[in-house]
């Protein structure tokens, strides 16, 4: 059997979790609020310390993948842009056969306060097209979600702005600690939940 055949059939035969995060993309979008999730995967990577996201076009997306204790975990960024996100969760899904509750996503939510994070086992894509997506071609919306608020309008950012240009600006320098917090947020929380499953993470994390 070839490398990638018994890596595959490693993979089927352990307990796992596919974590997405949401985001576009290229340099321009890399530090924008709507790539937020992408932000939260990668400095889960870091946390777990797996190997560096590579780019695997029979998934349309950049994947990294380790084991915590006895899980095998795969990071997932997919590269389809926000809108068709379901495209490369999809084919994930297909090719390692979990179910729907074993897909995690982290992405922006522009309803939440910044720096909030909100976790939910299952629910509605709201008005997130990444989200959107997923639920449109997974046929549900029963899988947990880690949603990381980036709205400051008012706050640090101005009032008045359009919302699709809003989530496709960078932060600002003044809301950067917030961010950063709310990473470290992210990650502790996802962290929490391979440990001791998603609703005891919402216990802690989720106000």
């Amino acid at each position: 059997m070839s490398s990638e055949g018994n890596e595959t059939k490693y993979f089927l035969l352990k307990i796992m979790k596919i974590i997405v995060g949401l985001g576009n993309p290229g340099k321009q979008y890399e530090k924008t609020r709507h790539n937020i999730g992408f932000m939260a995967v990668d400095g889960l990577r870091e946390k777990l310390k797996f190997p560096s996201f590579r780019h695997e076009t029979k998934f349309k997306a950049e994947v990294s993948r380790g084991d915590l204790q006895e899980e095998k975990i795969v990071l997932v960024r997919p590269q389809t842009f926000m809108n068709l996100s379901g495209e490369a969760i999809q084919l994930l899904k297909q090719f390692y056969k979990v179910k729907d509750s074993d897909i995690w996503v982290l992405y922006d939510d522009i309803d939440i306060s910044l720096g909030t994070l909100r976790i939910r086992e299952s629910g509605s894509a709201g008005t997130h097209n990444g989200m959107k997506s997923l639920t449109q071609t997974l046929g549900s919306g029963d899988f947990p979600r880690f949603r990381l608020g980036i709205e400051s309008r008012g706050g640090h950012a101005p009032i008045q702005q359009n919302t699709a240009g809003f989530v496709l600006e960078s932060f600002r320098n003044e809301e950067r600690p917030q961010v950063e917090e709310l990473i470290k947020k992210a990650v502790s929380a996802i962290h929490m939940a391979l440990k001791k499953g998603v609703q005891e993470a919402q216990n802690v994390f989720s106000h």
